[in-house]
């Protein structure tokens, strides 16, 4: 194995193109396809959740190849943080980092709790407490963290590897049934368009509302696929990895989704019982209810083990993220310098065992005070819509500083299309879908206050973060002719 290069600041680049593919499938393909796939379906009908997600899906799209532009020309580990500092207004990049920090704090400490749930499906593991299934899954996770980048890359890529496998038997096992190949009896498009399928909500008005709704839940599906721009800082070849990663594997992300949903709507009812829940219960998980109907009796033991391999590997992929924004937000000076200590393997060590440390804090709450937890979470909830309306802005205001600079757009190893219509679409549908998330008040009018809290908190809790930091250090936003577009990190890998 060739020796990692440790670059001026510490960490190492020793993740390998293949990582870098799998992290950008694995971050977007999990309980959100898995699970909550059947509940858009029935809100929205069929061809309304595909509607859906292809739209969401073109938003995300545009936002990653904005962010591949500026992972690409400058990798580093802060990503959409250090662009927006950089870029934006220092204030911004604080507010971000902090915040998607804080997110995936709470992400983990809620997956190494719902993987305690998944694993007791088994009965024979019942008698094992919950929470010491928790903590043994913390220690997994740490520890892959600590070892070493080159590590957390590999684990991610075999996680990630079981999930796409699984997404392909079952696409090619429900085209199977759809054809009456498996189960016995053609479908055609009668389950599809059923009742008032194939999209719901009765006129034109509705049925945009209804798609509206699952726009936040295809928004949570994809919400990982940032996590490009983070690896972009231990890529071993960001020039080469990162644009592969957003050329190749998004569309595939894509296909698979849009498929996957295209075989659910076509052999599951939108009516159905098993789906309306949205599914807590890995029995009514639509990919369960297919592999069943195709006559697969173990599907519900297969599809456990498939999703507590994907709880688990977002808990890993959270807390490489959230160590890695902080250490960046460090050496931006956003953070105590201490988070900026790194080991001889390149690990981030002070970063980590903090946020190991507030995990624990946050896992103690929630067993202690179940309706603290619930603010706390409700916190966190738009972080990633509102970190990606940070990389469309800043993407728009990088490209700006290119050409007021004169810089020659050849030194852009990766180009993102369609700009400005990219960030601009993309930032504007963002804020449509946070505008949005209450989308019940929306529909009916009837007006919750603790829902609305809930439902808002993120907004004010991001902006309080913003607000700290510019009345302490009096930023201004940077005219782009003062904006820093110095390539001053070293990407190279000799």
């Amino acid at each position: 194995m060739a020796k990692q290069e440790i670059q001026n600041d510490g960490i190492q680049r020793g993740l390998k193109d293949r990582h870098i593919s799998m992290i950008a499938i694995g971050g977007c393909i999990g309980t959100g396809l898995f699970m909550t796939s059947g509940g858009a379906i029935h809100d929205a009908g069929a061809l309304g959740a595909l509607l859906a997600y292809a739209i969401i899906g073109a938003m995300v799209f545009f936002l990653m190849t904005s962010l591949g532009e500026m992972a690409t020309y400058l990798p580093v580990s802060g990503s959409f943080s250090t662009y927006a500092t950089r870029f934006v207004d220092p204030s911004l990049g604080f507010a971000l980092g902090w915040n998607y920090w804080f997110n995936w704090v709470i992400t983990v400490a809620a997956d190494v709790t719902i993987a305690a749930q998944v694993i007791q499906y088994w009965t024979p593991l019942t008698g094992i407490p919950a929470w010491s299934w928790s903590c043994l899954f913390l220690i997994i996770i740490f520890g892959l963290n600590a070892l070493s980048v080159r590590v957390y890359g590999e684990s991610e890529y075999w996680f990630a590897l079981i999930k796409v496998v699984t997404v392909i038997i079952f696409i090619i096992i429900g085209l199977l049934t759809i054809l009456g190949i498996m189960g016995g009896e053609f479908v055609g498009f009668d389950i599809f368009t059923k009742g008032d399928g194939p999209v719901l909500g009765g006129n034109l008005g509705g049925s945009l509302l209804t798609i509206l709704g699952v726009f936040l839940v295809a928004g949570f599906s994809f919400q990982g696929t940032e996590l490009i721009g983070i690896t972009a800082g231990e890529s071993e070849n960001p020039e080469r990895a990162v644009p592969k990663a957003i050329k190749q594997v998004f569309w595939r992300i894509l296909l698979f989704y849009i498929l996957a949903i295209f075989v659910i709507g076509m052999l599951i009812p939108y009516d159905s019982a098993a789906l309306m829940g949205g599914g807590d219960d890995v029995a009514t998980s639509p990919f369960t209810l297919v592999f069943q109907n195709a006559g697969l009796a173990f599907a519900a033991s297969f599809m456990n083990a498939v999703i507590l391999t994907s709880v688990l590997s977002a808990g890993n992929s959270g807390m490489y993220a959230s160590t890695r924004m902080l250490y960046s937000m460090s050496k931006d000076k956003l953070a105590f310098p201490v988070f900026g200590k790194t080991n001889k393997s390149g690990v981030p060590y002070m970063s980590l065992l903090v946020t190991a440390v507030i995990v624990i804090g946050i896992f103690v709450l929630q067993h202690l005070s179940g309706d603290a937890y619930e603010y706390i979470v409700a916190a966190s909830g738009m972080t990633g819509f509102i970190a990606w309306v940070g990389i469309a802005i800043s993407h728009y205001r990088f490209r700006k500083a290119f050409d007021k600079q004169n810089y020659d757009k050849s030194k852009l190893k990766y180009k993102a299309k369609l700009f400005p219509f990219g960030p601009i679409f993309a930032g504007f549908l963002c804020v449509i879908v946070i505008i949005g998330q209450d989308v019940d008040f929306i529909k009916t009018g009837a007006f919750d206050l603790n829902r609305f809290v809930i439902t808002y908190m993120g907004i004010p809790v991001f902006l309080a973060f913003f607000i700290y930091h510019k009345l302490r250090y009096k930023t201004k936003i940077v005219p782009l002719e003062q904006v820093n577009l110095r390539q001053d990190v070293k990407m190279d890998n000799k």
